[in-house]
């Protein structure tokens, strides 16, 4: 089985109902969204738990589930063709078998189709309904070759300035990477065809375990002869290849922040689509002001007499020069606030603001005039500026 959903769930296959429930609660809690916001790991086994939950939660499909494993999502969980295909498998132990033979459902005799079930299970071969259902045929096709296959997703890591992570920026990205084979385009074939190596001309197959069937090749489709593989790709449709890329860094992005550029990963094997680029950006610090989510802070230093008296100043921000009128009697310490001049919410919402922590400075020289100044504003402090430190 692809996936054991006793495993997914933790506990084993003799776990009560009320065990397999707690075990569902405790793991949906631990792998929710919403608790691991961009995780797609985490996305994935939530799903993953979600399905397994479905089936074992519910006692019917427990059942079958048990008996069958993943065929018996295959048949929808349907006890009357599970019913026939007991029987169906029964009778191909004993030396009986034959598509349109009439098998026991419930209090009767229900004819069902063998065709219908096997269809139901490993994928129908033709139109809807049992009609002309060549079993052989449908192995042979469910054992074909692998076809195309979605490339893998690659990571990258991009180091933006501050100001880039504030107002958006570009990023001209070098490096190598799984492409499509130019020599077959991702076809993974040469163009020339030879004796198919699977079934050595023959173009039949025997397939199967336990109850085998002799059925169309599934490499040449029961012609005998199969396409070379490409000798530059050796028939995967993809070789190494050094790329340059533009990439656009929204505006807002944080350490961690993750961005997705669609069909940038690695080729697909044989014309699969290929994967995404995902570039995880890192912020570095900058020299005078910090981030704490979307708001910035800046020590913002002003003179004695601006902070006394009051006045109007030019403020740098990452949006351009803005005017702060700073009030009379302010202090060291005092927070200003820019609405609206933080960083930009990645998700749209409102933009977080700028604070400027304003810190009063002193004349750096200490002349006649300034010192005579200073002894002034000494007597117009009414006591002890530090009579409130205690420890």
């Amino acid at each position: 089985m692809a996936d054991d959903y006793y495993q997914i769930l933790e506990v084993p296959r003799t776990a009560s109902a009320e065990d397999i429930k707690k075990s569902f609660r405790k793991l949906a809690r631990k792998h929710h969204p919403d608790v691991n916001p961009g995780n797609k790991a985490a996305e994935e086994r939530f799903k993953q738990l979600n399905t397994a939950f479905e089936v074992l939660g519910d006692p019917k499909k427990r059942k079958l589930y048990d008996e069958f494993g993943e065929d018996a999502a295959k048949m929808g969980f349907d006890e009357k063709k599970a019913e026939a295909y007991r029987a169906y498998r029964s009778a191909r132990a004993s030396g009986g078998g034959g598509g349109g033979m009439p098998f026991p459902g419930g209090g009767g005799g229900v004819d069902f189709d063998i065709g219908d079930i096997l269809g139901d299970l490993f994928g129908r071969a033709g139109g809807a309904g049992g009609a002309g259902f060549d079993v052989n045929e449908m192995f042979g096709r469910r054992a074909s070759a692998r076809g195309p296959e979605r490339g893998e997703d690659l990571n990258a890591q991009v180091t933006v300035s501050l100001a880039e992570a504030i107002t958006g920026t570009e990023r001209q990205l070098s490096f190598q990477r799984p492409g499509r084979c130019q020599r077959c385009n991702g076809r993974g074939e040469s163009g020339t065809s030879g004796t198919c190596p699977t079934c050595k001309g023959t173009g039949r197959t025997r397939r199967g375990a336990g109850m085998p069937f002799a059925g169309a090749c599934p490499t040449c489709n029961g012609t005998g002869r199969a396409s070379e593989p490409c000798p530059q790709c050796e028939g995967t449709g993809v070789t190494e290849e050094s790329t340059r890329l533009t990439v656009k860094i929204p505006p807002g992005v944080q350490t961690g922040s993750k961005i997705r550029v669609a069909g940038q990963g690695a080729a697909g094997e044989r014309g699969g689509p290929p994967g995404d680029l995902y570039l995880e950006t890192e912020v570095a610090e900058h020299p005078l002001v910090r981030r704490e989510g979307d708001d910035l802070y800046m020590d913002f230093p002003v003179t004695v007499t601006e902070a006394m008296f009051g006045a109007e100043v030019k403020v740098p921000t990452f949006q351009g020069e803005v005017t702060l009128k700073i009030p009379a009697g302010s202090q060291s310490g005092r927070k200003m606030r820019l609405k609206g001049r933080g960083a930009p919410s990645l998700k749209g919402g409102t933009p977080g603001d700028m604070y400027l922590v304003l810190q009063v400075k002193v004349p750096e020289s200490a002349t006649p005039e300034v010192k005579s100044a200073a002894e002034v504003l000494a007597r117009a402090y009414s006591g002890d500026v530090r009579q409130e430190l205690k420890l």
